[in-house]
């Protein structure tokens, strides 16, 4: 509510020599409908806009140029005097307090927080601090983009999704984190395309050490008593690896080999979460498998409706409020199809640790 009635504070007041309509400030922010802005503003039941559209509102309402001579649009920043500067980054700050505070009272709120496809109950894909999420996937091999239509960026049909790797496990996972934080930014990115503000955010880490720089990066810097060997030229090369108490345990996939026929039975898969390395104040999330089906039945794990909950109170369960855990997992297929795990069977839960 204070978030609430500090936008329509800056809407009504700011320049009351320009009120400023809603109809007016959506023209400004882009791509905003008027029902939107009233929602944000809302005397009852109001939404948390998203971080990137209260930095637009700073920007607006630093200089009532942006008001001016019925022109409804943000300033250049380079054209801000040093005092609209000042001003921009002011109400930026406040209204980034007041979105922090507007989270957290969100999510100490025991109602479940409710998407379109139904109810999610908080699990680890639940943000509540509202800070953006960063899914990170490989980039396929040159050699495999070389056969792939629409890959090239010159090509009037460019499709940018055709790079990246475990596109199911990236799909199923950006709907479930933008249905359970409806106000946060979800990035799907390549590790090439990270900027130095994506390490703020909350990494999510799709793929293994074979494709994902970052997945080699993450098993470096978490110390996990767990490490993934994907050498693929080589027979039995791929497992992941347990240190136990001094005694290596390797787990490796199941595939059934026909001629020139391979068919994967079982696949090992790894969730893992932890404090980031790059930001010690968000977290970063590992899924990763052997093979695409494992990452994505790693995924699964924690979206597929049937059993999300079940995982999810398991996991706290087992681990309670530790911020490093990770959880080998076994994927296994039927008939083609990738089997969601069950992580209250003991059979499908290979190895855990936590710090």
């Amino acid at each position: 509510m204070t978030l609430a009635r500090r936008l329509r504070a800056l809407r009504e007041e700011r320049w009351p020599d320009h009120r400023v309509t809603q109809l007016q400030l959506a023209r400004a922010l882009g791509n905003v409908s008027v029902p939107l802005i009233s929602s944000w503003e809302s005397s009852t039941n109001p939404r948390i806009p998203p971080g990137p559209r209260l930095d637009a509102y700073a920007l607006l309402f630093a200089s009532s140029r942006s008001f001016q001579s019925g022109v409804f649009e943000s300033p250049n920043p380079a054209d801000l005097t040093a005092e609209e500067r000042q001003a921009a980054d002011g109400i930026r700050e406040e209204l980034r307090r007041l979105r922090n505070d507007a989270l957290r009272a969100r999510a100490s709120n025991p109602r479940e927080v409710r998407s379109a496809e139904g109810t999610i109950r908080p699990s680890p894909w639940y943000f509540p601090d509202g800070s953006p999420v960063t899914i990170v996937c490989a980039e396929l091999p040159q050699e495999m983009l070389d056969q792939i239509p629409y890959t090239n960026p010159d090509d009037p049909d460019y499709t940018r999704l055709c790079r990246f790797s475990d596109l199911d496990a990236l799909v199923e996972l950006f709907g479930h984190l933008r249905a359970s934080n409806p106000a946060t930014q979800v990035r799907p990115k390549l590790p090439r395309e990270l900027s130095p503000e994506d390490h703020h955010s909350h990494f999510v880490v799709l793929g293994g050490v074979d494709w994902n720089a970052i997945t080699r990066t993450s098993f470096a810097r978490l110390h996990l008593p767990v490490r993934q060997v994907a050498e693929w030229d080589v027979t039995d090369g791929q497992y992941f690896e347990v240190d136990e108490n001094g005694t290596a345990t390797r787990y490796r996939p199941e595939v059934e080999v026909s001629g020139s026929q391979k068919t994967l039975l079982e696949d090992v898969g790894l969730f893992a979460r932890a404090a980031s390395p790059f930001d010690r104040r968000r977290t970063i999330t590992m899924c990763n498998g052997m093979y695409a089906r494992g990452t994505h039945g790693v995924v699964r794990a924690l979206t597929d409706e049937s059993i999300r909950d079940r995982n999810a109170e398991w996991l706290q369960a087992a681990f309670g409020n530790v911020t490093s855990y990770c959880v080998l997992t076994r994927i296994q297929m039927l008939h083609g199809s990738t089997l969601t795990p069950d992580w209250e069977l003991g059979e499908d839960v290979l190895f855990t640790w936590s710090r």
